[in-house]
Parts: C-alpha cells; structure tokens; sequence
C-alpha cells in the first residue's frame, strides 16, 4: 500500500509499505477514505517532536470503512464506515474508566520513554512518534487499528467524510478546549490561531453560549474565515494584550483558547529571543501565544490549551498566572468522550464542519501538502488526502 513516511526534518515522501494486519484479538484492519494533516503534525515535520525514526507513517486523523477485525470487536462490522479516536486507550484501566481516555495506562508499548520526559506516560498516539507509542499512522490506504472495540464510532446516515472526519481528533479537541473554559452567559472567550482546530474552538465557543469571540491571527484567509462565523479580529502582529484590554474595556477576556502550540511565531525582541533560543537547543517551545493569553485574560479568568507543547519552555510568565488567580486546564484531547456528542452535533445541522476543507488533495500530493501548510500560505486551512483516489 501507499503510505505518508517521515525521512527527516521537512523531509516526507510517499512511500510504499506492506500492508497491516490483525496482530491482537481486538484490533481492526481499517480502508482509509479520508485523512488529514494536522497542525501538530508539523511539529514532527519539523522535527520538534523526539524519537521519530525513518520510514514512520504519519497521520492521527482519519476515517473510513472497516476491513476486517479481530474475534474480540463485536460492535462494529466489516464494511461499515467509521471515524477512529486519534489517541489510542484500551477502555478498561483507571483513566479509561474515568473517560481521561488520552491518559491510558495500556495502550503506550514504550510508556518508559515519555516517564522520562514528563514523570508519567500518556496514551498511545497513532502516527505520531515512538514516545507516543511508534504506531503507524492513517496518512494511508490502510491502518490497523488497536482496541478497536472502543475507538472506532460509526459514521451516521447521510454525513459525508468532510463533515465528520474531524471529529476524530481537530474538531474534538476544539470542543474540549472550549468547554474547559466554562462559559458563562455573556462571556468574551479569546482565541489564537485561526486553523481548524481554533475556527472549530470559536464554533464551539458560541455553541456553548459565549456572547463574543475574538480570533488572533495574521493570514487573511484565516482570520476572514473567523469573521464569517461571527469573531471579532485582533493580527497578531499588533500589540495583542492592548487590543484586547481594549476590546474588553480594560477588563480582559473570562476565558483564554491557545490553538498554536509550541511553534508560535513571534515579533520584536521577544520573537527573536524565542528563535534564538530554540536554534542554540536551549529552549524547547516557543511560547508566544501562551504569554500572551497569559496576560490578557481577566483576573480569575480560564485558560485553555489545546495546542501541543512538548517539553521546557523559557520566560513563561507564572508570576503573572498565580497572582492573577487563572484556573488553567490542558490536555491531549479525550476524543473518546466527545466523537459521539459531535456526531451528533454535525447530524442535527446545527455545525457543518466542512467549510474549513480548502485542499481533498490524493496522497501523492502529501509533500507538497505539508510544504504549502507549514508555511501558511494564504487559503491553506486544512489538507484532506483521499488515499483511495488519485
């Protein structure tokens, strides 16, 4: 089969792989119809993320039609059309059971390497690195699919791939991040990144009754798009917390989304340090955003991280986080728990996702996909490979 393989820092190629196989009881053997690159796919593109080897087949969002499965997954069938969790949790130990399903305990073969990193592993992560477990990823014709039983969520009647493929990993996450705000009636959450993952945050925001969003970003497409599911705009190469102080009169917003991550940009002197930094290996993320929502959100305020971080930032502002008294929440996202609610969602009309799609591209494209997308060109939003054509 044809798969996406990770060869170096910027350097992917379509390659020709074998094909998987059931290995355990309740794994499934999944024909990928549909599948994404994410915006923390490019921190292994450019290679931010350790332990990466050769060949690894990248890809943690994805759907499609289930092939065959193992004697132990009775609640899906061969040849129905699925969306797959992007972590990967075995349903049955302590996280599992309290729905902290990125948090699994069984499904991370090489847990001993992130205990090194961060004191505790979290799940399996497919496509996305030894430390998250070295499974192979959905930029693929095929994927196994371990614990399948419990991370496969049938696709309702009627929904096609490009409104639900999202639900897997980008659109969940959004969601998490916004309820982890706790909105209130009246509230002004703010977010950066305009992405997929923070145009679904925003969508989720005012699914969940926020009164305003307010979108930082600086590609026009981005923050037009922000505007059209009603944002207010701040570019980010203004002075962002002045602006929102204004926008809010003085106040701050209650609630902080950062959707960008650890390979924030910057500007000014503070931007140039954090490059310098991270060239000269003395730093790990750059933290821009994070400051930022640092500092802008209201006393007593909520903020919320959805995008990834990987290890030791520097200059983080906690003075300012303790004194400000922020409840600050994070996490991988529990995909899990949300898959059935969205679906939901999507059926009933009240979100269509697609209108984030700018590029169904054939796998062979995938390259050139991730070139394009991680130099944000104008009206590169969101990459779906259609493996099983082109």
């Amino acid at each position: 089969m044809r798969a996406v393989c990770w060869y170096g820092p910027k350097d992917v190629r379509v390659d020709s792989v074998p094909d998987p196989v059931i290995l355990n009881p309740r794994d499934a053997i999944l024909r990928v119809t549909s599948t994404t690159i994410c915006g923390s796919d490019l921190h292994l593109y450019n290679g931010f993320i350790p332990t990466m080897r050769g060949g690894d087949i990248l890809g943690h969002e994805f759907m499609g039609i289930v092939e065959e499965v193992g004697p132990e997954v009775r609640n899906v069938r061969p040849g129905e059309r699925v969306v797959v969790a992007a972590p990967i949790a075995c349903g049955r130990c302590f996280y599992c059971q309290r729905e902290l399903w990125s948090l699994c305990d069984n499904s991370n073969p090489n847990a001993a390497l992130a205990e090194q990193m961060w004191g505790y592993p979290p799940s399996a992560i497919f496509g996305y690195s030894h430390l998250a477990g070295g499974y192979a990823g959905g930029q693929a014709e095929y994927v196994r699919v371990p614990f399948a039983d419990v991370g496969m969520f049938p696709v309702p009647e009627g929904l096609e791939d490009d409104q639900v493929v999202y639900a897997g990993d980008v659109l969940a996450t959004a969601y998490m991040a916004a309820e982890f705000c706790e909105i209130q009636p009246g509230d002004t959450v703010a977010v950066w990144g305009c992405g997929a993952v923070g145009l679904f945050a925003m969508n989720s925001a005012f699914l969940l009754g926020a009164e305003r969003v307010i979108a930082i970003d600086r590609v026009p497409s981005r923050l037009e798009l922000a505007r059209g599911i009603g944002a207010e705009t701040v570019d980010d190469r203004d002075d962002v917390v002045e602006a929102l102080k204004e926008l809010t009169g003085g106040r701050g917003p209650d609630a902080c989304i950062d959707a960008v991550g650890m390979e924030a940009h910057g500007i000014g002197l503070q931007g140039a340090y954090d490059r310098v930094m991270l060239a000269l290996r003395l730093t790990t993320d750059r933290v821009t955003v994070l400051r930022q929502a640092i500092q802008a959100c209201r006393k007593g305020g909520k903020l919320s991280i959805a995008g990834v971080y990987g290890g030791f930032p520097d200059k983080l502002p906690i003075g300012a986080l303790m004194n400000k008294g922020l409840t600050v929440r994070t996490g991988q996202v529990h995909a899990h728990r949300y898959i059935p609610r969205l679906l939901e969602i999507i059926a009933s009309g009240r979100l269509d996702p697609s209108y984030v799609l700018t590029h169904p591209l054939p796998l062979d494209e995938a390259p050139r996909a991730y070139r394009a997308f991680n130099d944000k060109e104008d009206g590169w939003i969101k990459v779906v490979f259609k493996p099983q054509e082109g």
